[in-house]
Parts: C-alpha cells; sequence; structure tokens
C-alpha cells in the first residue's frame, strides 16, 4: 500500500535563506541544521490557494498575512502565493502566545530559572511549552474562551492581562511581517480562535488603521460563526478576512497530487 507523508514544515521551505537563519555561530548550522523551519504549514499553504479565487486572483499574486489562531498559533507572511517567512521557528514554541506554550523569551531566562530557581533544562522547556502561554497568565486556564467567559463575568485583572498579551503579540506580527514584505494586501483569520471568536479578531485589528485596515460592523455581524468572509470596509488598505482553515482537505490534495 503506499504512503505519503505531508510535512507540516514543507510549506516554509521557501522562505530565503535571511527569514531562517538565526544569528548564532554559522558552524551550528552545518553541523546540526539549527534554522528557522515553521509550522503549521499545511494550514498556512490551504488558506493562500483558498483565498486567491475569493479574491478573484492567480495564486501566484497571493501577497497576504496568514494568521492560525487556535489550540497552536502562527503567522505566516505569503508573498507571490509562497511562504516569506513565519513566527514559528526551529520548534513550534517561538513566536506567538498559545495556551499553554510561551512563545517569544529572551533566551537567557533558561539559565536564570536555572539559577534562581533550581530548575533543570528539562524543567524549563517542560515549564516553557506545557505551563505557560494564556495558562500562566491567567492562571486559570488555556482556552480563549473559557477566558472571555471569565472576564466578562468577573473581570478578573489577571484574565484580561492574558487576552491583552495574546492580542499584542498577535499584532506585533502582522505589524512585522507588513514591513519585512513590504506590504500586504490582506490580513486573512483562521484557526479555531479566529473563526469562532469574533471578539478576539477585533481585539487584535484595534490598532491596525495605521495600516489601512478598517472593520465592516455590518460584515462582521453578517458573517456566521464558521463561515467565510471579507470583514473588513471597502475603503480598506489592508483587507481582513475569515478564511476557516482545513488540513486535512490540503493533506487529501497533496497525497493524490503525489500518487496520480
Amino acid at each position: 500500500m503506499p504512503q505519503v507523508a505531508v510535512f507540516d514544515t514543507a510549506f516554509h521551505a521557501t522562505m530565503p535563506e535571511a527569514s531562517y537563519m538565526y544569528a548564532i555561530p554559522y558552524q551550528y548550522y552545518r553541523r546540526h541544521r539549527i534554522r528557522r523551519y515553521g509550522f503549521h504549514g499545511s494550514s498556512h499553504q490551504y488558506l493562500a490557494g483558498r483565498y486567491a479565487p475569493l479574491a478573484g486572483i492567480a495564486p501566484d499574486e497571493v501577497n497576504i498575512i496568514t494568521l492560525h489562531l487556535g489550540n497552536g498559533c502562527s503567522a505566516c507572511a505569503i508573498r507571490g502565493g509562497e511562504s516569506f517567512t513565519t513566527s514559528m521557528g526551529f520548534t513550534p514554541l517561538e513566536g506567538l502566545v498559545v495556551g499553554t506554550r510561551s512563545g517569544d523569551v529572551d533566551p537567557s531566562l533558561v539559565e536564570f530559572l536555572m539559577s534562581k530557581e533550581g530548575m533543570s533544562v528539562h524543567e524549563v522547556d517542560a515549564m516553557l511549552n506545557r505551563h505557560s502561554g494564556l495558562l500562566g497568565l491567567s492562571g486559570l486556564t488555556g482556552d480563549m474562551r473559557d477566558l472571555l467567559a471569565e472576564e466578562a463575568e468577573h473581570r478578573d485583572r489577571r484574565v484580561t492581562l492574558a487576552i491583552d498579551v495574546f492580542c499584542r503579540r498577535v499584532r506585533h506580527y502582522i505589524g512585522a511581517f507588513f514591513a519585512e514584505r513590504g506590504g500586504a494586501d490582506a490580513v486573512v483569520f483562521s484557526g479555531g480562535i479566529d473563526e469562532n471568536v469574533p471578539a478576539i479578531r477585533a481585539r487584535v485589528c484595534d490598532g491596525l488603521a495605521c495600516l489601512g485596515l478598517h472593520l465592516d460592523a455590518s460584515r462582521k455581524a453578517a458573517l456566521a460563526l464558521g463561515g467565510e468572509g471579507c470583514i473588513s470596509a471597502g475603503r480598506a488598505a489592508l483587507a481582513a478576512w475569515v478564511i476557516p482553515t482545513d488540513e486535512e482537505l490540503l493533506i487529501a490534495r497533496e497525497t493524490a497530487r503525489v500518487l496520480g
């Protein structure tokens, strides 16, 4: 029986060298291939492919920033239909704040915690991956739906802080990618949080008017949960779309392409 492997990093193989290299001694890249690989490639590739017909353009004309926000979170700048840079790195720990993962931190934090708390390197790694992020900041949960409910009912300061840090980090990457690739036509929201929690989309977009992104209240209201469509105003220089991802369909298509 033929078997096909579809790697989650494959879509990011088009990143230029300056996007994937770390500024550490070059021999470690040669010896161990330490570099930024990126993940969620199947999702970002699907979104790029789906956006093209929705926007009425050719696949090689897709110049967007895609956001996969769910149990795992990542951003990707897509230029000419290909991955130009992404937020995750050597492992999925780098980049955005996630339910239980810290995202970007100062690397010296590892040595500091080992010294001050007597933690081993494995304990610090477990803390950053399984006890940080939304869970670590709020002290309650890593589930965004529960945090929003808790914020609305009890106005807990740490819950609001966790949500604000999450949204601020997403905005940071949108702005960085917009500048790094010389602009973008649209920001595409996807993943469990983006597709089903409109309040987070609104909080992420708050402050992005400087990039030309203006949400349309009527379009936001008309878009059903799990639906797809444009949610920005017609005059917006930077459009905003919601497109549910379908990694399974992308994997099936890639498998059929290989076997065909």
